[in-house]
């Protein structure tokens, strides 16, 4: 079988082949802009043969119709749009209402489980936002957290001020490694930075309670390299954690 998984984030989307159960490449691209031509000769191209197309998508219906209009205009199966549901793949969802869990959660933590069936983990996705999620050893979710990402931060925390705004813009960056930085700019960002790599640390301290054992941390999303360096728990960088929970849905579901 030769399928096309496809992760659409807010601002970034990434494509893999999978074919006879293996994981291609993946490729990633800002889409912004992009129209139902630009799915189909960047996503699809000629590429003959495919069978499937399988979709994780957080960005809305504009996309979801523009992705759709790709795959006609290159001949393509129709984009199956793979939703939240409370079992799937060994992973149970611990949300009360399950639909308001984001479908790249859920594939994540799919990923992650089938990586570490038998320990607790930790998936950390570092996007626009920061969303945690703990998942047991039995595949079961215990429920997550969602913070902003540190460029949220410093964006909200300059238009939500006076004085703060006005000591950040120009001068010298004074930025380095520690938390404390040496102008108001680097005190923001730095600031941002450690708070939102203290929070992963709180999360993995509070799953070794819950859970009774230490989990497995994962992280992923285009913002996890760049934080990771200041996080003290030791992890596992997963650049591809929802391809891979689409490789494991197109095959288990």
């Amino acid at each position: 079988m030769r399928a096309l998984l496809v992760d659409i984030g807010n601002s970034r989307i990434k494509w893999a082949w999978l074919k006879e159960g293996r994981l291609g490449k993946a490729q990633a691209a800002e889409y912004s802009g992009w129209r139902a031509r630009d799915f189909a000769r960047r996503l699809i191209g000629s590429r003959p043969g495919v069978e499937r197309i399988l979709v994780s998508n957080v960005a809305g219906d504009e996309v979801t119709a523009a992705l759709a209009a790709g795959a006609r205009l290159a001949r393509a199966p129709e984009p199956e749009w793979v939703s939240t549901r409370r079992r799937a793949c060994g992973v149970a969802i611990g949300y009360l209402d399950p639909w308001r869990l984001g479908v790249d959660r859920l594939l994540g933590m799919i990923a992650a489980h089938c990586r570490f069936a038998e320990r607790p983990v930790v998936t950390v996705a570092v996007g626009t936002a920061i969303t945690l999620d703990l998942l047991g050893a039995d595949g079961r979710h215990w429920g997550g957290a969602i913070i902003p990402a540190p460029p949220l931060m410093v964006a909200s925390l300059l238009e939500g001020t006076s004085g703060i705004r006005r000591r950040a813009q120009g001068g010298a960056s004074g930025r380095g490694r520690s938390l404390f930085g040496r102008s108001t700019r680097a005190a923001v960002e730095q600031g941002a930075r450690f708070a939102a790599a203290a929070a992963v640390d709180r999360a993995v301290s509070e799953a070794h309670v819950l859970v009774g054992h230490q989990p497995q941390l994962v992280l992923t999303g285009g913002g996890a390299s760049g934080l990771r360096p200041l996080i003290h728990t030791s992890s596992l960088l997963v650049p591809d954690l929802v391809l891979e929970g689409l490789a494991a849905w197109c095959v288990g579901v």
